[in-house]
């Protein structure tokens, strides 16, 4: 069985850069990029969080289940089953992007001009082994049906007890998972266990397995990920998508690093955006060692330039827990919610600590953006137009060393690429 940890894999004001923007996105690098990916999307203001966990998990859903420490009792009511259309669209919406830029004739007139730029009702379910389940120092605090998910909410005494009822009941975590389940109980944390109903779902229909939404209070604000990395098959990428009535969403015990953005890349990228990009997050994990946490995107709900996909409405943000929002008119374009992508590479070695988070009042947006420029290609009968074809091969060579830089690709490679499909120097 594969068991999802958050994580989520055991077995889960506008700026003058803003205004410079304007052009047409044409790709966009969103979660499908990665293997061995998921997907969290978290609504948090002051002290309450909404948690919305997606995977890219296929295969027989009886090998699947989620284990999450949770900070409470999780009440059937803080409970929810959602489609997947809303993450889908957030993922895209803010996913890493390809824009175009089309020089202007330089022999033209010039004019100054000023641009800005759920569930149904609880039913029953056979609490496992009562008696075994309390020889083993773990409590079954509650049990319910969600959707296609049959939940199990417990406490207990020590690690060893735990791993034993775990293994016991199917959910086949391996015993190096004790310590840092030991750390959780310490902490006097519980655990949400959740497992797919084979017959429910198949009266429901389903062929995919739906987002599970948890929603508690908690002065601690963290993603739980140790779990996630006891008997991984090597790292796992993660997308936090955050939401927060604030601003940013940053790590604290991690380096939150930018990606870089905003620069010019060969033509032929256009073709080649999934291995760019592929490439890009590759080597800025190597650069720092494995250990940082990326921004991707951080961006007012409102509006976007350019958008990968239209910003999302009030009532989809209220379905992933932008509980703040309150009564906004059904179809109205979300107010007040900032949303930040974070991406993270994680394994045991690199991020031996789960993710600690914080709420800031930055409210500067930001965008990983990459840029092709297409040169002029008509009559320039003017000095302009002569000193334009004169810089093209130098703006061709700083395209080439930017993605070498960008990607560690071999220079001498891309510079032969380039001149194959039209941009010689």
């Amino acid at each position: 069985m594969r068991t999802l940890a958050l994580g989520l894999a055991v077995l889960f004001a506008f700026s003058d850069a803003a205004r410079a923007f304007c052009g047409f996105y044409v790709a966009r690098a969103d979660s499908g990029l990665f293997n061995r990916s998921s997907k969290v999307v978290l609504a948090h203001s002051g002290e309450h969080s909404v948690v919305t966990m997606a995977s890219d998990i296929e295969g027989d859903p009886k090998e699947f289940a989620i284990i999450i420490p949770v900070p409470m009792v999780i009440k059937r009511e803080q409970i929810r089953v959602v489609e997947p259309a809303a993450v889908d669209h957030l993922d895209a919406y803010t996913a890493p992007r390809l824009v175009e830029y089309f020089d202007e004739d330089p022999c033209a007139p010039r004019y100054m001009t000023e641009r800005s730029l759920a569930g149904g009702a609880p039913t029953a379910m056979p609490a496992p082994m009562p008696t075994r389940t309390a020889s083993l120092g773990v409590k079954i605090e509650a049990t319910y049906a969600v959707g296609e998910y049959d939940i199990v909410i417990l406490s207990a005494l020590d690690s060893g007890g735990l791993l034993t009822w775990l293994n016991e009941n199917g959910y086949k975590v391996p015993q190096a998972a004790k310590a840092v389940v030991g750390s959780y109980l310490q902490q006097n944390m519980h655990f949400f266990l959740a497992k797919v109903n084979l017959e429910r779902r198949g009266a429901m229909g389903y062929s995919f397995l739906r987002p599970i939404q948890i929603a508690y209070d908690s002065p601690k604000f963290m993603l739980p990920i140790r779990l996630g990395t006891i008997n991984a098959n090597g790292p796992q990428d993660m997308i936090v998508l955050a939401l927060s009535p604030r601003g940013r969403i940053e790590t604290t015990n991690y380096r939150t690093v930018k990606l870089p953005s905003g620069d010019e890349v060969p033509l032929y990228v256009k073709e080649a955006f999934g291995d760019f990009y592929r490439s890009l997050f590759e080597h800025q994990v190597a650069a720092e060692n494995g250990r940082a946490v990326f921004l991707e995107y951080a961006w007012d709900m409102n509006w976007c330039d350019p958008c990968a996909a239209d910003p999302l409405s009030a009532d989809e943000l209220a379905k992933l827990g932008a509980f703040w929002l309150g009564g906004s008119s059904p179809g109205a374009q979300g107010q007040n919610a900032f949303v930040t992508r974070l991406h993270v590479r994680y394994d045991k070695d690199h991020f031996p600590e789960d993710l600690m988070l914080q709420e800031t009042a930055d409210r500067e947006n930001f965008q990983g953006r990459y840029v092709l420029r297409h040169p002029f290609t008509g009559a320039m009968q003017c000095e302009a137009g002569a000193e334009y074809r004169r810089e093209l091969p130098r703006n061709f060579a700083r395209q080439a060393e930017t993605l070498a830089r960008l990607t560690g690709w071999d220079l001498t490679k891309v510079r032969q690429r380039m001149s194959e499909t039209g941009q010689a120097f």
